[in-house]
């Protein structure tokens, strides 16, 4: 064949060693995308994948050759559900706080700003209610509840566990909607025990506490919507599961870069002192 085609023996064999290289490279390469999409809990597409492949492994591979390969082997995306924003009634005649954070989402270090909110996770045994806070400097969930009802206890367990977990300084800023579980004169009492200034969303308007409302959606996309709980206990362990130990720790978030919060947190500390 080399003779018919006037080609150098040893540069034909040399062909074959590099496609066989070749061959190595895009096997490995599979493999790594494949366990970035697992690690993603199958809610990556190319675009989170990519990111992961350059921040863990240095490897900068184009959107569309992920895609082809992710095609290839068979890798799709969870369907996103459309999720419905949960209004807030706040048709009750305790005091209103005025909206302090005013849609500035940003924070320049931890526990300057928190926001919370509360959904319902059906089960076959009837809502379950969740109760988070989040902190806006790395969009970490920094407290948490869940409970049958939405007393106010929901609301003051997970500030609570916070408080407890973080030691923000006096002068946070706490941000939720008018709900009356966040206007009672208990919650009231603990924000004051901790000097904490408390900020409440327009009323009607979901965007004044859209990072809240974001999470929430996160959640139901890539867990709740998914899953069928038979008992309230069963749902509980998914969520704190999901929480704890994917969503602080490894799911990638844009407001951070692609790093988790808990990265992100470390990563900024690192730097502060560094320098």
């Amino acid at each position: 064949m080399c003779r018919i085609f006037n080609v150098d023996k040893s540069s034909y064999y040399h062909w074959i060693k590099a496609g066989c290289i070749i061959q190595r490279v895009d096997a490995k390469l599979n493999e790594l995308i494949e366990i970035a999409f697992i690690q993603g809990r199958q809610n990556y597409g190319a675009r989170r994948i990519k990111d992961r492949l350059q921040q863990l492994y240095g490897l900068i591979v184009s959107r569309k050759r992920i895609g082809v390969i992710m095609k290839d082997l068979g890798l799709v995306a969870k369907v996103k559900k459309r999720y419905k924003v949960n209004t807030t009634d706040s048709n009750h005649n305790l005091p209103i706080a005025p909206n302090v954070l005013n849609r500035d989402f940003y924070a320049s270090s931890p526990n300057q700003k928190y926001v919370g909110d509360i959904t319902y996770i059906p089960t076959n045994e009837g809502w379950l209610y969740l109760a988070t806070v989040i902190d806006l400097y790395s969009r970490k969930i920094v407290g948490w509840s869940m409970d049958d009802t939405m007393k106010v206890s929901l609301v003051n367990d997970a500030l609570k566990m916070a408080m407890t977990s973080r030691k923000p300084p006096k002068g946070l800023i706490w941000h939720t909607d008018r709900g009356s579980q966040y206007a009672s004169c208990a919650h009231k009492d603990l924000l004051q025990k901790y000097n904490i200034t408390q900020s409440m969303s327009r009323k009607g308007n979901c965007w004044d506490n859209a990072v809240a409302e974001s999470f929430f959606h996160t959640l139901k996309t890539e867990l709740v919507y998914h899953e069928i709980y038979e008992t309230k206990a069963q749902a509980n362990q998914s969520i704190f599961e999901y929480i704890e130990v994917y969503y602080n720790r490894q799911r990638m978030h844009s407001a951070n870069n692609n790093l988790s919060p808990v990265e992100f947190e470390e990563k900024m500390l690192r730097k502060e002192i560094a320098a």
